[in-house]
């Protein structure tokens, strides 16, 4: 059996997600206490499902603290466990709260909006970090929803290593492990036909193949990364996030995650990501 634990920070994309993996063919759980989640799972293992997702949150804010002990012991049964953490920055948040006046969750008419997803940033501390990480500060509803379907693929008994480029324009994504910044690598942003342009077209790769620069980069990340992968999958670690900036997340970053990308992808459960394409 499948099982899908969604978790994350109100206003991160949760009900898309979930609406995903259920369009998937998951049996789909909303705001479960956490403390159920094994005698459900128990059922739904008798009954033959298998493909179940789960979503628990800070709406279960008393029994969020036994999740990680949960999860252990659900990781002894016959099942195979994938955790999901949708995140965003506090701005995005708010911002999409007033955009829809929905109330959020911990409002108590004493806190601020801002107050209420520190506070529940806080709640959610010591589970933020446990399975995949997903920053949907920039992403659009499509482009989330491509990515859950991505998710779904994996093979959770094996680490994923995510490449992921970005602009430095639109902030430090949330859920990098690791950060690269390549910007001060010759941009092909100003050679006037490059510009419109991605680091997926022949010509910037043609441009950044031909930088001496560009290719010392490329060559010491991925030094780095053979270096001290098999330390994290020793670890048990189930995903590595590489994030490689430039300034708008066009040309040199996507260039360098994809070269990256296919050099690991023979030996190594790959995933790559654009979010400024996206």
């Amino acid at each position: 059996m499948q099982l899908f634990l969604l978790s994350g920070l109100s206003g991160s994309g949760k009900s898309v997600a979930l609406k995903v993996l259920e369009d998937s063919g998951f049996y789909c759980v909303d705001n479960l206490p956490a403390e159920i989640l094994t005698r459900l799972t128990d059922y739904l293992l008798s009954a033959g499902y298998d493909r179940m997702a789960v979503s628990i949150d800070v709406r279960s804010a008393n029994s969020l603290q036994r999740l990680p002990e949960i999860l252990s012991q659900l990781n002894q049964k016959d099942l195979t466990v994938h955790v999901l953490f949708l995140d965003a920055k506090t701005d995005t948040l708010v911002k999409r709260f007033s955009e829809t006046r929905r109330m959020h969750p911990l409002s108590n008419g004493v806190r601020t909006l801002p107050e209420c997803v520190q506070y529940e940033r806080e709640l959610l501390d010591e589970i933020s970090n446990i399975g995949h990480h997903i920053d949907t500060s920039e992403l659009r509803t499509h482009a989330l929803r491509a990515w859950i379907k991505q998710f779904i693929t994996l093979d959770g008994a094996r680490l994923t290593l995510l490449f992921e480029s970005f602009g430095f324009k639109q902030g430090i994504p949330l859920d990098a492990d690791f950060v690269f910044d390549v910007r001060c690598l010759p941009n092909p942003y100003y050679e006037p036909q490059l510009r419109p342009l991605t680091g997926r077209d022949a010509p910037v790769i043609e441009f950044l193949e031909g930088s001496p620069a560009a290719q010392q980069m490329y060559s010491d990340i991925r030094g780095f990364v053979e270096r001290w992968l098999p330390h994290f999958i020793s670890d048990n670690r189930s995903y590595l996030t590489i994030a490689i900036g430039c300034t708008g997340g066009q040309h040199r970053s996507v260039y360098l995650s994809e070269k990256l990308g296919q050099h690991f992808q023979p030996e190594h459960q790959v995933l790559l990501r654009h979010r400024e394409l996206s």
